[in-house]
């Protein structure tokens, strides 16, 4: 008998790169989409009266019926929700991922403060801050599924 090696493993080809004008626009993606959503937060947040003032009749009726989804509920959810995006976005942007949660708190803390300075119409919140930080906490622990989901 004669001694025969085991097979090589099958090399996988290395990816072709993107030229650079290609790999400036998929990077300038993110920086757009984050753009664009900084705008509309900010809109939400420095609406000179309460966003949610057209659906509290709507939230009230609800929870009459559903007694679990009381309006501070809603509203905590609505708060994480709304910095989802931040804690997704932010990450495919910033080179260091330790820089997006204090970026985040800032942000928010900002809109807090901007709010309790120049809007009479809108409570400032800590639970605000919170549901705010904690949604940033959300995205980003999602972008990191999708992340290692993918390489797999």
């Amino acid at each position: 008998m004669q001694n025969v090696p085991p097979p090589l493993p099958q090399q996988v080809p290395p990816r072709p790169s993107m030229p650079a004008p290609a790999r400036r626009r998929v990077a300038s993606v993110p920086v757009m989409v984050l753009t664009g959503y900084l705008v509309v937060l900010a809109l939400i947040a420095f609406w000179p009266t309460p966003v949610d003032a057209g659906v509290a009749p709507l939230l009230e009726a609800l929870s009459r019926r559903l007694p679990a989804l009381t309006y501070h509920r809603v509203e905590f959810t609505a708060n994480v929700a709304l910095f989802v995006p931040f804690g997704v976005l932010l990450p495919l942007i910033v080179r260091s991922r330790d820089l997006v949660l204090p970026i985040a708190i800032v942000a928010t803390v900002t809109i807090e403060c901007g709010q309790a300075a120049f809007l009479t119409a809108r409570v400032p919140s800590v639970l605000d801050i919170i549901a705010n930080t904690a949604g940033a906490c959300v995205g980003m622990l999602g972008l990191e599924i999708w992340r290692r989901f993918r390489r797999r």
